[in-house]
């Protein structure tokens, strides 16, 4: 059963008159049987159900857990080209996106999730930034490239496993206006400045198993920090989805997949 959530917050710098109804998905883990291309499809279609006016996509569309079989990305990109919003479908990629591929393979060429998004008609962010106009106002839309996708099983305290350049996505933002910024893993979020009004994250899946309200594995150096939901640090802004599909093994406990609404505004 996927949940669906609703979010509300008051941003800092987000001007209340501006009304922006955002769906957030994250990590798919595409495969047979868990989440083929008619479950994906079903998803869509849940989200555009919603009228959302621009949709984001936080990563990990490939590489599903222990049992499974590959979908091929063509077939899962062909299931998220149904999505439907004015402002248009956007998205990071996620670490296993880039899973058996080196920075050398990544310097050659895009990988094939990436080119999968992009020929399905979706926006890719890699280190890079837009900004949107939205009924006569303008936001910018920020995406990190990924900051484990080199990580093939080293640990959190090896360096150097990512593609993350917060300094050269935020330093092609040109006025004051609204930041939005999509990072994959919510661990860059000590490093993000006030000046982003919100970061949205996916990777953790909640934990994907709860017991006794903890979640004993959670694929982040700063454990269950930034393991879910809406946090706020010194006025900063995060919000971490649980996902929807499965990594490692295909069992979800107390962690239920989500659909993410966020409404921004609102408030005059």
């Amino acid at each position: 059963m996927i949940a669906f959530t609703r979010y509300a917050p008051e941003l800092p710098g987000w001007p209340g008159d501006m009304v922006l109804r955002v769906v957030v998905l994250s990590d798919f883990h595409a495969c047979h049987p868990f989440m083929d291309a008619a479950a994906i499809r079903a998803i869509c279609a849940r989200a555009n159900a919603l009228q959302p006016d621009i949709v984001l996509l936080l990563g990990d569309y490939a590489s599903g857990p222990r049992f499974s079989r590959e979908l091929a990305p063509a077939e899962w990109a062909g299931a998220l080209a149904t999505l439907s919003a004015p402002l248009g479908v956007h998205a990071v990629l996620g670490n296993h996106d880039y899973d058996n591929y080196s920075r050398a393979d990544v310097s050659r060429g895009a990988v094939p999730a990436e080119r999968a998004l992009r020929d399905a008609g979706v926006a890719v962010y890699i280190n890079s930034a837009v900004r949107i106009t939205f009924e006569g106002r303008g936001f910018w839309l920020a995406g990190l490239g990924s900051q484990r996708a080199f990580h093939h099983g080293q640990s959190y305290d090896e360096p150097d496993l990512g593609l993350e350049d917060i300094a050269a996505t935020l330093g092609q933002v040109t006025n004051d206006e609204p930041i939005l910024l999509m990072a994959h893993e919510p661990d860059i979020f000590p490093d993000v400045p006030a000046r982003v009004a919100l970061t949205l994250s996916g990777h953790t899946h909640g934990g994907q198993i709860k017991l006794f309200g903890r979640t004993p594995v959670v694929p982040s150096k700063f454990r269950s920090r930034y393991v879910y939901g809406h946090i706020v640090e010194d006025g900063r802004h995060l919000l971490v989805s649980a996902g929807l599909g499965y990594s490692g093994l295909p069992i979800r406990f107390a962690t239920k997949p989500e659909i993410v609404l966020l409404e921004l505004g609102g408030r005059a």
